[in-house]
């Protein structure tokens, strides 16, 4: 495992996660994404198999980071996807895509990122998800889905 470096200072804790497989989520529902695979985590601060949670161990500023695929179908046009990223179980960031009723996406991915200063001991993120669809139900795809963080400066 490698440790992310920039010129000798050591970015960590860090992480990043994704899929193992594809979420489907109930339309028009705030879902948290369980990002249940872990790309890296070096500290073992990232929480892939229940709460789905990043909680450092380091106080300082973290970048936090998510993309995140959401498929309808050829038949289901997305009308409305927000990403959020938490803090402590409320919304810290968001970001939103409107597409309106007449909308031909069937497939899009969300970008969000933050810097977030964290206490090194109970604060934790995550990664949610609204998915709107014309019918049926959206699905995080597994393929290009991935959250992650890491320690700016030393």
């Amino acid at each position: 495992m490698a440790i992310i470096k920039a010129t000798g200072v050591k970015l960590t804790p860090a992480f990043e996660a994704s899929l193992s497989s594809s979420q489907n989520i109930s339309d028009a529902t705030t879902t948290k994404v369980q990002l249940d695979t872990e790309v890296f985590d070096t500290d073992n601060c990232y929480d892939n198999t229940t709460n789905y949670r990043f909680t450092p161990t380091v106080a300082g500023k973290y970048y936090v980071y998510a993309y995140t695929r959401v498929d309808g179908s050829v038949a289901n046009k997305l009308l409305n996807i927000i990403s959020w990223l938490y803090k402590n179980g409320s919304s810290y960031r968001a970001t939103r895509h409107n597409f309106n009723s007449s909308a031909t996406e069937h497939r899009f991915t969300t970008n969000i990122y933050s810097t977030i200063e964290f206490n090194g001991s109970s604060d934790y993120v995550e990664l949610f998800l609204y998915g709107d669809t014309t019918s049926g139900f959206p699905v995080i795809h597994s393929g290009n889905t991935i959250f992650g963080a890491y320690r700016l400066g030393s």
